[in-house]
Protein backbone atom coordinates (compact mmCIF):
# COMPACT_ATOMS: atom_id res chain seq x y z
CA UNK A 1 0.00 0.00 0.00
CA UNK A 2 2.85 2.35 0.89
CA UNK A 3 4.57 1.55 -2.43
CA UNK A 4 1.39 2.39 -4.41
CA UNK A 5 1.06 5.67 -2.51
CA UNK A 6 4.66 6.62 -3.37
CA UNK A 7 4.13 5.74 -7.03
CA UNK A 8 0.96 7.81 -7.16
CA UNK A 9 2.69 10.82 -5.55
CA UNK A 10 5.67 10.51 -7.90
CA UNK A 11 3.42 10.38 -10.96
CA UNK A 12 1.41 13.33 -9.69
CA UNK A 13 4.58 15.36 -9.09
CA UNK A 14 5.93 14.55 -12.58
CA UNK A 15 2.58 15.45 -14.14
CA UNK A 16 2.57 18.74 -12.25
CA UNK A 17 6.10 19.56 -13.45
CA UNK A 18 5.25 18.65 -17.04
CA UNK A 19 2.20 20.91 -16.92
CA UNK A 20 4.30 23.69 -15.40
CA UNK A 21 6.91 23.35 -18.12
CA UNK A 22 4.21 23.23 -20.77
CA UNK A 23 2.79 26.48 -19.43
CA UNK A 24 6.23 28.08 -19.30
CA UNK A 25 7.05 27.10 -22.88
CA UNK A 26 3.62 27.98 -24.22
CA UNK A 27 2.96 24.35 -25.12
CA UNK A 28 5.44 24.43 -27.98
CA UNK A 29 9.22 24.47 -27.48
CA UNK A 30 9.86 25.19 -31.17
CA UNK A 31 8.28 28.63 -31.22
CA UNK A 32 8.87 30.82 -34.25
CA UNK A 33 10.15 34.36 -33.80
CA UNK A 34 9.61 37.27 -36.18
CA UNK A 35 13.06 38.64 -35.28
CA UNK A 36 15.87 38.22 -32.78
CA UNK A 37 14.51 41.09 -30.68
CA UNK A 38 11.03 39.53 -30.68
CA UNK A 39 12.53 36.22 -29.58
CA UNK A 40 14.55 37.86 -26.80
CA UNK A 41 11.48 39.59 -25.40
CA UNK A 42 9.43 36.40 -25.41
CA UNK A 43 12.01 34.08 -23.86
CA UNK A 44 12.75 36.68 -21.19
CA UNK A 45 9.09 37.13 -20.26
CA UNK A 46 8.21 33.44 -20.27
CA UNK A 47 11.36 31.79 -18.95
CA UNK A 48 13.71 34.10 -17.10
CA UNK A 49 11.34 36.69 -15.62
CA UNK A 50 9.34 34.12 -13.55
CA UNK A 51 12.59 33.04 -11.86
CA UNK A 52 13.62 36.66 -11.22
CA UNK A 53 10.25 37.61 -9.73
CA UNK A 54 10.01 34.52 -7.53
CA UNK A 55 13.40 35.05 -5.92
CA UNK A 56 13.44 38.86 -5.75
CA UNK A 57 16.26 39.30 -8.26
CA UNK A 58 14.96 42.80 -9.07
CA UNK A 59 15.25 43.91 -5.45
CA UNK A 60 18.78 42.67 -4.92
CA UNK A 61 20.52 43.06 -8.26
CA UNK A 62 18.97 44.54 -11.39
CA UNK A 63 15.54 46.00 -12.23
CA UNK A 64 13.12 44.15 -14.46
CA UNK A 65 13.70 44.51 -18.19
CA UNK A 66 10.91 45.96 -20.31
CA UNK A 67 10.28 45.95 -24.05
CA UNK A 68 12.17 49.23 -24.50
CA UNK A 69 15.37 47.57 -23.23
CA UNK A 70 15.21 45.10 -26.11
CA UNK A 71 13.87 47.46 -28.79
CA UNK A 72 16.17 50.41 -28.13
CA UNK A 73 18.86 51.50 -30.57
CA UNK A 74 22.53 50.90 -29.74
CA UNK A 75 23.62 53.32 -27.04
CA UNK A 76 27.07 54.94 -26.74
CA UNK A 77 28.29 56.43 -23.46
CA UNK A 78 30.92 59.19 -23.57
CA UNK A 79 33.00 59.65 -20.40
CA UNK A 80 36.00 61.74 -19.43
CA UNK A 81 37.27 64.54 -17.26
CA UNK A 82 36.08 68.02 -18.11
CA UNK A 83 37.60 69.68 -21.18
CA UNK A 84 38.67 66.40 -22.80
CA UNK A 85 36.47 67.04 -25.85
CA UNK A 86 33.47 64.75 -25.21
CA UNK A 87 30.80 67.16 -26.39
CA UNK A 88 32.98 68.38 -29.29
CA UNK A 89 33.45 64.79 -30.48
CA UNK A 90 29.69 64.17 -30.30
CA UNK A 91 29.05 67.32 -32.31
CA UNK A 92 31.63 66.16 -34.87
CA UNK A 93 29.95 62.74 -35.15
CA UNK A 94 26.48 64.22 -35.61
CA UNK A 95 27.60 66.99 -37.92
CA UNK A 96 25.39 69.42 -35.98
CA UNK A 97 24.74 70.86 -32.53
CA UNK A 98 22.15 69.50 -30.11
CA UNK A 99 19.94 71.25 -27.51
CA UNK A 100 21.71 71.80 -24.21
CA UNK A 101 25.17 71.55 -25.75
CA UNK A 102 27.84 73.70 -24.10
CA UNK A 103 31.55 73.63 -24.94
CA UNK A 104 34.31 75.33 -22.99
CA UNK A 105 37.56 74.80 -21.07
CA UNK A 106 35.71 74.83 -17.73
CA UNK A 107 33.26 72.08 -16.57
CA UNK A 108 30.37 72.96 -18.88
CA UNK A 109 28.32 69.77 -19.20
CA UNK A 110 26.73 69.48 -15.75
CA UNK A 111 24.19 66.80 -16.61
CA UNK A 112 23.60 63.48 -18.30
CA UNK A 113 22.20 64.18 -21.76
CA UNK A 114 20.66 61.37 -23.82
CA UNK A 115 20.82 62.48 -27.46
CA UNK A 116 18.17 60.71 -29.54
CA UNK A 117 16.46 61.07 -32.90
CA UNK A 118 13.26 62.99 -33.52
CA UNK A 119 11.94 65.03 -36.41
CA UNK A 120 11.79 68.09 -34.14
CA UNK A 121 14.49 69.44 -31.88
CA UNK A 122 13.59 69.63 -28.22
CA UNK A 123 14.42 68.77 -24.63
CA UNK A 124 12.66 66.23 -22.40
CA UNK A 125 13.36 66.75 -18.66
CA UNK A 126 14.53 63.79 -16.60
CA UNK A 127 11.35 63.37 -14.54
CA UNK A 128 9.25 63.12 -17.69
CA UNK A 129 11.81 60.92 -19.42
CA UNK A 130 11.78 58.14 -16.80
CA UNK A 131 8.00 57.67 -17.05
CA UNK A 132 8.04 57.27 -20.84
CA UNK A 133 7.34 53.55 -21.55
CA UNK A 134 8.94 53.86 -25.00
CA UNK A 135 12.32 54.81 -23.52
CA UNK A 136 14.67 52.49 -21.63
CA UNK A 137 15.36 54.92 -18.77
CA UNK A 138 12.54 54.10 -16.32
CA UNK A 139 14.78 52.33 -13.76
CA UNK A 140 16.85 55.52 -13.38
CA UNK A 141 14.08 56.94 -11.18
CA UNK A 142 15.65 55.06 -8.26
CA UNK A 143 18.50 57.61 -8.18
CA UNK A 144 16.10 60.32 -6.99
CA UNK A 145 15.23 63.88 -7.94
CA UNK A 146 18.77 65.17 -7.44
CA UNK A 147 19.81 63.04 -10.40
CA UNK A 148 16.65 63.51 -12.46
CA UNK A 149 17.13 67.27 -12.27
CA UNK A 150 20.51 66.67 -13.93
CA UNK A 151 19.18 64.32 -16.59
CA UNK A 152 17.56 65.19 -19.91
CA UNK A 153 16.95 63.91 -23.43
CA UNK A 154 17.89 66.17 -26.35
CA UNK A 155 16.12 65.24 -29.57
CA UNK A 156 17.79 66.05 -32.89
CA UNK A 157 16.82 65.37 -36.50
CA UNK A 158 20.17 63.80 -37.42
CA UNK A 159 20.59 60.87 -39.78
CA UNK A 160 23.27 59.48 -37.43
CA UNK A 161 20.70 59.13 -34.65
CA UNK A 162 18.40 57.03 -36.81
CA UNK A 163 20.53 54.01 -35.95
CA UNK A 164 22.29 54.90 -32.67
CA UNK A 165 21.70 57.01 -29.54
CA UNK A 166 24.35 58.84 -27.51
CA UNK A 167 24.74 59.76 -23.84
CA UNK A 168 26.94 62.73 -22.92
CA UNK A 169 28.03 62.74 -19.28
CA UNK A 170 29.11 65.52 -16.90
CA UNK A 171 32.80 66.32 -17.03
CA UNK A 172 34.48 64.36 -14.25
CA UNK A 173 36.00 66.76 -11.76
CA UNK A 174 39.53 67.10 -10.43
CA UNK A 175 41.28 69.06 -7.69
CA UNK A 176 39.10 70.77 -5.09
CA UNK A 177 36.03 70.56 -7.34
CA UNK A 178 35.80 66.78 -6.89
CA UNK A 179 35.31 67.23 -3.15
CA UNK A 180 31.90 68.82 -3.74
CA UNK A 181 29.09 66.27 -3.42
CA UNK A 182 26.96 65.98 -6.56
CA UNK A 183 23.90 65.08 -4.51
CA UNK A 184 23.33 61.70 -6.14
CA UNK A 185 25.16 58.42 -6.71
CA UNK A 186 27.28 59.49 -9.67
CA UNK A 187 29.25 56.25 -10.01
CA UNK A 188 26.03 54.27 -9.52
CA UNK A 189 24.50 56.02 -12.51
CA UNK A 190 27.60 55.29 -14.58
CA UNK A 191 27.45 51.63 -13.57
CA UNK A 192 23.76 51.48 -14.61
CA UNK A 193 24.56 52.89 -18.04
CA UNK A 194 27.64 50.67 -18.42
CA UNK A 195 25.49 47.58 -18.03
CA UNK A 196 23.10 48.68 -20.79
CA UNK A 197 25.14 50.57 -23.39
CA UNK A 198 26.80 49.01 -26.43
CA UNK A 199 29.98 51.08 -26.33
CA UNK A 200 31.81 53.21 -23.73
CA UNK A 201 34.09 55.91 -25.15
CA UNK A 202 36.59 56.92 -22.47
CA UNK A 203 38.35 60.20 -23.38
CA UNK A 204 41.69 61.51 -22.17
CA UNK A 205 43.37 64.83 -22.97
CA UNK A 206 46.90 64.48 -24.35
CA UNK A 207 47.73 67.83 -22.75
CA UNK A 208 46.78 66.79 -19.19
CA UNK A 209 46.79 63.15 -18.20
CA UNK A 210 46.16 63.48 -14.48
CA UNK A 211 43.52 60.99 -13.33
CA UNK A 212 41.53 62.41 -10.41
CA UNK A 213 40.08 60.30 -7.61
CA UNK A 214 36.56 60.76 -9.02
CA UNK A 215 37.75 59.69 -12.47
CA UNK A 216 39.38 56.59 -10.98
CA UNK A 217 36.16 55.66 -9.18
CA UNK A 218 34.20 56.26 -12.38
CA UNK A 219 36.46 53.95 -14.37
CA UNK A 220 36.25 51.31 -11.65
CA UNK A 221 32.44 51.50 -11.92
CA UNK A 222 32.81 50.10 -15.45
CA UNK A 223 34.28 46.85 -14.10
CA UNK A 224 32.83 43.81 -15.84
CA UNK A 225 32.20 45.69 -19.08
CA UNK A 226 35.78 45.93 -20.35
CA UNK A 227 34.75 44.59 -23.76
CA UNK A 228 32.63 47.70 -24.34
CA UNK A 229 35.36 50.24 -23.53
CA UNK A 230 37.21 52.17 -26.24
CA UNK A 231 39.88 54.62 -25.08
CA UNK A 232 40.53 57.86 -26.96
CA UNK A 233 43.64 60.00 -26.47
CA UNK A 234 42.14 63.23 -27.74
CA UNK A 235 43.71 66.58 -28.63
CA UNK A 236 46.88 64.79 -29.73
CA UNK A 237 47.72 67.59 -32.18
CA UNK A 238 48.51 69.80 -29.18
CA UNK A 239 51.84 68.01 -28.64
CA UNK A 240 54.69 67.19 -30.99
CA UNK A 241 55.80 63.71 -32.08
CA UNK A 242 58.20 63.07 -29.20
CA UNK A 243 55.81 64.38 -26.55
CA UNK A 244 53.00 62.27 -27.99
CA UNK A 245 55.11 59.14 -27.60
CA UNK A 246 55.75 59.96 -23.94
CA UNK A 247 52.10 60.84 -23.28
CA UNK A 248 50.96 57.56 -24.82
CA UNK A 249 53.36 55.59 -22.61
CA UNK A 250 52.19 57.45 -19.49
CA UNK A 251 48.55 56.79 -20.37
CA UNK A 252 49.15 53.06 -20.85
CA UNK A 253 50.95 52.90 -17.49
CA UNK A 254 48.09 54.68 -15.69
CA UNK A 255 45.39 52.57 -17.34
CA UNK A 256 47.21 49.37 -16.45
CA UNK A 257 46.81 50.19 -12.75
CA UNK A 258 43.13 51.13 -12.99
CA UNK A 259 41.60 48.75 -15.54
CA UNK A 260 43.59 45.75 -14.24
CA UNK A 261 43.32 43.93 -17.55
CA UNK A 262 45.92 41.38 -18.71
CA UNK A 263 45.62 42.65 -22.28
CA UNK A 264 46.87 46.01 -23.52
CA UNK A 265 43.94 48.40 -23.96
CA UNK A 266 43.26 49.69 -27.50
CA UNK A 267 43.87 53.45 -27.58
CA UNK A 268 42.72 55.63 -30.48
CA UNK A 269 45.06 58.59 -30.94
CA UNK A 270 43.99 61.78 -32.67
CA UNK A 271 42.15 65.08 -32.54
CA UNK A 272 38.52 64.23 -33.06
CA UNK A 273 36.95 67.46 -34.27
CA UNK A 274 36.57 69.48 -37.46
CA UNK A 275 39.14 72.22 -36.79
CA UNK A 276 42.70 72.69 -38.05
CA UNK A 277 45.55 70.66 -36.57
CA UNK A 278 48.16 72.48 -34.48
CA UNK A 279 50.86 69.92 -35.28
CA UNK A 280 50.12 68.00 -38.46
CA UNK A 281 53.24 65.80 -38.52
CA UNK A 282 51.03 62.91 -37.40
CA UNK A 283 48.18 63.70 -39.81
CA UNK A 284 48.23 60.22 -41.37
CA UNK A 285 48.19 58.55 -37.95
CA UNK A 286 45.25 60.71 -36.84
CA UNK A 287 43.29 59.94 -40.02
CA UNK A 288 43.87 56.20 -39.68
CA UNK A 289 42.87 56.21 -36.01
CA UNK A 290 39.72 58.23 -36.72
CA UNK A 291 38.71 55.80 -39.45
CA UNK A 292 39.22 52.84 -37.10
CA UNK A 293 37.18 54.40 -34.29
CA UNK A 294 34.35 55.49 -36.57
CA UNK A 295 34.20 52.06 -38.23
CA UNK A 296 33.87 50.50 -34.79
CA UNK A 297 30.96 52.80 -33.93
CA UNK A 298 29.45 52.40 -37.37
CA UNK A 299 29.16 48.64 -36.95
CA UNK A 300 27.20 48.82 -33.67
CA UNK A 301 23.70 48.51 -35.22
CA UNK A 302 24.75 45.32 -36.99
CA UNK A 303 25.98 43.85 -33.70
CA UNK A 304 23.20 45.21 -31.44
CA UNK A 305 21.13 42.00 -31.46
CA UNK A 306 24.19 39.92 -30.59
CA UNK A 307 25.04 42.26 -27.71
CA UNK A 308 21.50 42.01 -26.31
CA UNK A 309 21.60 38.25 -26.65
CA UNK A 310 24.92 38.14 -24.83
CA UNK A 311 23.60 40.39 -22.05
CA UNK A 312 20.53 38.19 -21.60
CA UNK A 313 22.74 35.10 -21.28
CA UNK A 314 24.88 36.86 -18.65
CA UNK A 315 21.73 37.95 -16.80
CA UNK A 316 20.31 34.41 -16.79
CA UNK A 317 23.53 32.92 -15.44
CA UNK A 318 23.81 35.66 -12.84
CA UNK A 319 20.23 35.04 -11.71
CA UNK A 320 21.02 31.34 -11.22
CA UNK A 321 24.24 32.13 -9.33
CA UNK A 322 22.50 34.61 -7.07
CA UNK A 323 19.81 32.04 -6.41
CA UNK A 324 22.32 29.43 -5.26
CA UNK A 325 23.75 31.86 -2.66
CA UNK A 326 20.44 32.82 -1.07
CA UNK A 327 19.12 31.64 2.30
CA UNK A 328 15.90 29.90 1.35
CA UNK A 329 14.62 30.21 4.92
CA UNK A 330 13.83 33.82 3.96
CA UNK A 331 12.38 33.08 0.53
CA UNK A 332 10.05 30.70 -1.20
CA UNK A 333 11.19 27.09 -1.44
CA UNK A 334 13.23 26.14 -4.49
CA UNK A 335 11.11 25.48 -7.57
CA UNK A 336 13.01 23.20 -9.93
CA UNK A 337 10.74 23.89 -12.91
CA UNK A 338 11.82 27.55 -12.93
CA UNK A 339 15.48 26.58 -13.11
CA UNK A 340 14.71 23.99 -15.78
CA UNK A 341 12.96 26.67 -17.85
CA UNK A 342 16.06 28.88 -17.72
CA UNK A 343 18.33 25.94 -18.57
CA UNK A 344 16.18 25.12 -21.60
CA UNK A 345 16.20 28.76 -22.61
CA UNK A 346 20.01 28.79 -22.57
CA UNK A 347 20.29 25.44 -24.34
CA UNK A 348 17.59 25.76 -26.99
CA UNK A 349 16.09 29.22 -27.51
CA UNK A 350 19.38 31.11 -27.31
CA UNK A 351 20.96 28.80 -29.88
CA UNK A 352 18.05 29.33 -32.31
CA UNK A 353 18.19 33.10 -31.85
CA UNK A 354 21.95 33.03 -32.37
CA UNK A 355 21.42 31.28 -35.70
CA UNK A 356 19.04 34.06 -36.80
CA UNK A 357 21.56 36.88 -36.26
CA UNK A 358 23.72 36.40 -39.40
CA UNK A 359 20.63 36.29 -41.62
CA UNK A 360 19.24 39.50 -40.12
CA UNK A 361 22.63 41.20 -40.52
CA UNK A 362 22.68 40.34 -44.24
CA UNK A 363 19.11 41.49 -44.90
CA UNK A 364 19.29 44.70 -42.86
CA UNK A 365 21.20 47.80 -43.95
CA UNK A 366 21.83 49.25 -40.52
CA UNK A 367 25.24 50.93 -40.68
CA UNK A 368 25.44 54.38 -39.14
CA UNK A 369 25.17 57.03 -41.84
CA UNK A 370 25.45 60.80 -41.97
CA UNK A 371 27.57 63.28 -40.02
CA UNK A 372 31.24 62.38 -39.73
CA UNK A 373 30.48 58.81 -40.82
CA UNK A 374 30.08 59.90 -44.44
CA UNK A 375 33.89 60.07 -44.64
CA UNK A 376 34.47 56.55 -43.30
CA UNK A 377 36.15 54.64 -46.10
CA UNK A 378 35.02 57.23 -48.65
CA UNK A 379 36.99 57.40 -51.91
CA UNK A 380 35.00 60.30 -53.33
CA UNK A 381 36.90 63.46 -54.25
CA UNK A 382 40.58 64.27 -53.82
CA UNK A 383 40.31 64.25 -50.00
CA UNK A 384 38.72 60.82 -49.62
CA UNK A 385 40.41 58.42 -47.21
CA UNK A 386 43.84 57.46 -48.68
CA UNK A 387 42.82 59.04 -51.97
CA UNK A 388 45.83 59.68 -54.20
CA UNK A 389 48.08 57.38 -52.17
CA UNK A 390 49.48 53.93 -52.83
CA UNK A 391 47.81 52.21 -55.78
CA UNK A 392 45.25 55.04 -55.94
CA UNK A 393 47.95 57.57 -56.88
CA UNK A 394 47.56 58.72 -60.45
CA UNK A 395 43.85 57.94 -60.68
CA UNK A 396 42.23 60.52 -62.94
CA UNK A 397 45.58 61.79 -64.32
CA UNK A 398 46.04 62.08 -68.07
CA UNK A 399 49.51 60.50 -67.94
CA UNK A 400 50.32 56.99 -66.75
CA UNK A 401 51.84 57.44 -63.28
CA UNK A 402 54.30 54.56 -63.85
CA UNK A 403 55.86 56.66 -66.61
CA UNK A 404 57.33 59.11 -64.09
CA UNK A 405 60.16 56.64 -63.36
CA UNK A 406 60.08 54.94 -66.74
CA UNK A 407 63.70 55.76 -67.59
CA UNK A 408 64.92 54.07 -64.40
CA UNK A 409 62.76 51.00 -64.97
CA UNK A 410 63.72 50.71 -68.66
CA UNK A 411 67.41 50.75 -67.77
CA UNK A 412 66.95 47.75 -65.47
CA UNK A 413 64.78 46.04 -68.11
CA UNK A 414 67.56 46.29 -70.74
CA UNK A 415 70.13 44.86 -68.34
CA UNK A 416 68.00 41.69 -68.14
CA UNK A 417 68.59 41.06 -71.89
CA UNK A 418 64.98 40.78 -73.07
CA UNK A 419 64.20 38.32 -75.87
CA UNK A 420 61.76 39.59 -78.50
CA UNK A 421 60.88 42.45 -76.18
CA UNK A 422 60.16 40.31 -73.12
CA UNK A 423 62.12 39.08 -70.11
CA UNK A 424 62.19 35.54 -68.77
CA UNK A 425 60.64 34.60 -65.44
CA UNK A 426 63.94 33.55 -63.87
CA UNK A 427 65.56 36.90 -64.65
CA UNK A 428 62.54 38.77 -63.31
CA UNK A 429 62.54 36.66 -60.14
CA UNK A 430 66.12 37.54 -59.31
CA UNK A 431 65.39 41.24 -59.75
CA UNK A 432 62.22 41.06 -57.66
CA UNK A 433 63.99 39.21 -54.83
CA UNK A 434 66.22 42.26 -54.32
CA UNK A 435 63.21 43.96 -52.68
CA UNK A 436 63.33 41.36 -49.83
CA UNK A 437 59.54 41.13 -49.89
CA UNK A 438 57.98 37.71 -49.05
CA UNK A 439 57.54 35.31 -51.95
CA UNK A 440 53.75 35.37 -51.53
CA UNK A 441 53.74 39.15 -51.99
CA UNK A 442 56.09 39.00 -54.98
CA UNK A 443 53.89 36.35 -56.57
CA UNK A 444 50.88 38.62 -56.23
CA UNK A 445 52.79 41.55 -57.75
CA UNK A 446 53.93 39.41 -60.70
CA UNK A 447 50.34 38.30 -61.31
CA UNK A 448 49.10 41.90 -61.30
CA UNK A 449 51.89 43.11 -63.59
CA UNK A 450 51.42 40.30 -66.14
CA UNK A 451 48.46 42.09 -67.70
CA UNK A 452 48.18 39.88 -70.80
CA UNK A 453 48.71 36.73 -68.68
CA UNK A 454 51.32 35.18 -71.01
CA UNK A 455 53.78 34.42 -68.21
CA UNK A 456 56.38 36.95 -69.48
CA UNK A 457 56.79 40.67 -68.98
CA UNK A 458 57.34 43.28 -71.66
CA UNK A 459 58.78 46.73 -70.96
CA UNK A 460 55.42 48.20 -69.88
CA UNK A 461 54.60 45.27 -67.62
CA UNK A 462 58.09 45.25 -66.13
CA UNK A 463 57.79 48.97 -65.32
CA UNK A 464 54.40 48.28 -63.71
CA UNK A 465 55.93 45.47 -61.65
CA UNK A 466 58.70 47.75 -60.38
CA UNK A 467 56.14 50.43 -59.54
CA UNK A 468 53.99 47.99 -57.53
CA UNK A 469 57.07 46.88 -55.59
CA UNK A 470 57.80 50.50 -54.69
CA UNK A 471 54.17 50.97 -53.57
CA UNK A 472 54.45 47.97 -51.26
CA UNK A 473 57.83 49.05 -49.91
CA UNK A 474 56.29 52.44 -49.04
CA UNK A 475 53.91 50.61 -46.70
CA UNK A 476 50.73 50.58 -48.83
CA UNK A 477 48.45 47.62 -49.49
CA UNK A 478 48.22 45.91 -52.86
CA UNK A 479 44.86 45.63 -54.66
CA UNK A 480 43.19 42.31 -55.39
CA UNK A 481 42.71 43.47 -58.98
CA UNK A 482 44.74 45.96 -60.97
CA UNK A 483 43.03 49.38 -61.04
CA UNK A 484 42.22 50.64 -64.52
CA UNK A 485 44.51 53.68 -64.24
CA UNK A 486 47.54 51.40 -63.66
CA UNK A 487 46.97 49.30 -66.77
CA UNK A 488 49.60 50.23 -69.42
CA UNK A 489 47.93 52.60 -71.92
CA UNK A 490 48.63 50.34 -74.93
CA UNK A 491 46.93 47.39 -73.21
CA UNK A 492 43.81 49.11 -71.86
CA UNK A 493 41.62 48.46 -74.88
CA UNK A 494 42.50 44.76 -74.96
CA UNK A 495 41.86 44.37 -71.22
CA UNK A 496 38.48 46.10 -71.50
CA UNK A 497 37.47 43.83 -74.38
CA UNK A 498 38.52 40.73 -72.42
CA UNK A 499 36.55 41.88 -69.40
CA UNK A 500 33.50 42.56 -71.59
CA UNK A 501 33.68 39.07 -73.11
CA UNK A 502 34.02 37.51 -69.63
CA UNK A 503 30.92 39.37 -68.39
CA UNK A 504 28.86 38.21 -71.39
CA UNK A 505 30.05 34.63 -70.94
CA UNK A 506 29.18 34.60 -67.25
Amino acid sequence: MLWKTLVFKTRSTCLFHRRSLKWLFGGNEQESYASVVDGLKRVYRTKLLPLEETYLFHDFHSPKLNDADFESKPLILFMGQYSTGKTTLIKHLLGCEFPGMRIGPEPTTDRFIAIMHDDKEGVIPGNALVVDPKKQFRPLSKFGNAFLNRFQCSTVNSSVLRTISIVDTPGILSGEKQRVDRGYDFTGVLAWFAERVDRIILLFDAHKLDISDEFRRSIEALHGHDDKIRIVLNKSDMVDHQQLMRVYGALMWSLGKILKMPEVARVYIGSFWDQQLRNDLNRRLFEDEEQDLFRDIQSLPRNAALRKLNDLIKRARLAKEQLMRQDFARFSSLKPHLLEAVDRMLANDIARLMAMIPHEALTTDSFVKGGAFEAVGSKVGPFGYKRGEGVDAGAGDLEWIVGKKRAEYDAIFKMLNPVEGKVMRTDVKLEMMKSKLPSSVLGKIYGLADVDQDGLLDADEFALMMYLISVKLDGHDLPSELPSHLIPPLKRKGVQQTASISEKTS
